[in-house]
């Protein structure tokens, strides 16, 4: 698929350090819920710089949305977002991921890890199908929960907050742990969908394995991370991919 460029319709930090960043969606551009696409901004010096980020839109609308932790101190791509406004401009390239629904099952996220999730969730809710899927949301601090009242609403009970840093009555505390994990599979093999740090998903993969979770159950993402096209100059990059000016954008 060739690239597009999208214009931001509107960004909003949604905690303290994620951005939530809604553009309007190329012609017949289509993913599946719970894919990931990769992403530069379309200003001088930062087009050839491409990070990947999960859709939490579904594929229905006519809006492409994301949910974008920002690391200020890097002075990278995130940060670069952080200065954006209504009306520039991002390319967004082909879409991939091995994370989609097979069925009901427990989601666990870390952080922003709930990105590939929100679309899934969103998508399942809008068709009534929402059934008993489960979900374990793994922050460090309740002001770090992403859309809580949203997943909140959606999973009507089927949802559970797990706080590694803060300790509060409203919310569970510590690391996620084989007692627990056994208590929500309940002695059933059903699809277990993890998405967050390398760490928290190698330690949930070692307590599915103890609980004798077939390998075949467990959805994750599973590619090796792509690494971002870097041409030269900027002049080869445009003659290679000419569409790129203000006036070539796709339009609904």
């Amino acid at each position: 698929m060739k690239p597009h460029l999208v214009k931001i319709k509107s960004l909003k930090l949604i905690t303290h350090d994620v951005l939530l960043v809604l553009t309007d969606k190329p012609v017949k551009f289509s993913y599946v819920p719970g894919q990931a696409v990769e992403i530069s901004i379309n200003k001088p010096g930062w087009q050839t710089d491409r990070r990947s980020f999960y859709f939490i839109s579904i594929p229905e609308t006519t809006d492409l949305e994301f949910c974008i932790k920002t690391y200020p101190e890097h002075n990278g791509v995130t940060n670069e977002l952080l200065k954006l406004h209504v009306g520039d401009e991002l390319i967004v390239y082909e879409e991939f991921g091995e994370i989609s629904y097979r069925g009901e099952g427990l989601f666990i996220a870390e952080g922003v890890g709930i990105a590939p999730f929100l679309s899934i969730f969103r998508n399942l809710n809008s068709r009534h199908l929402i059934g008993n899927n489960q979900l374990i949301f793994i922050n460090k601090t309740k002001a770090d929960i992403i859309l809580e009242t949203e997943l909140t609403n959606i999973l009507d009970g089927n949802y559970t907050n797990i706080l590694s840093e803060e300790q509060t009555a409203a919310y569970a505390h510590g690391p996620i742990t084989e007692h627990i994990l056994k208590h929500f599979l309940n002695g059933k093999q059903k699809y277990v969908y993890v998405s967050g740090s390398a760490k928290m998903i190698a330690a949930v993969e070692k307590i599915l394995t103890a609980l004798h979770i077939s390998k075949d159950f467990i959805v994750k993402e599973t590619a090796e991370e792509r690494k971002p096209v870097v041409y030269s100059n900027y002049q080869q990059f445009y003659s290679i991919i000419p569409m790129f000016n203000s006036k070539s954008y796709d339009q609904h």
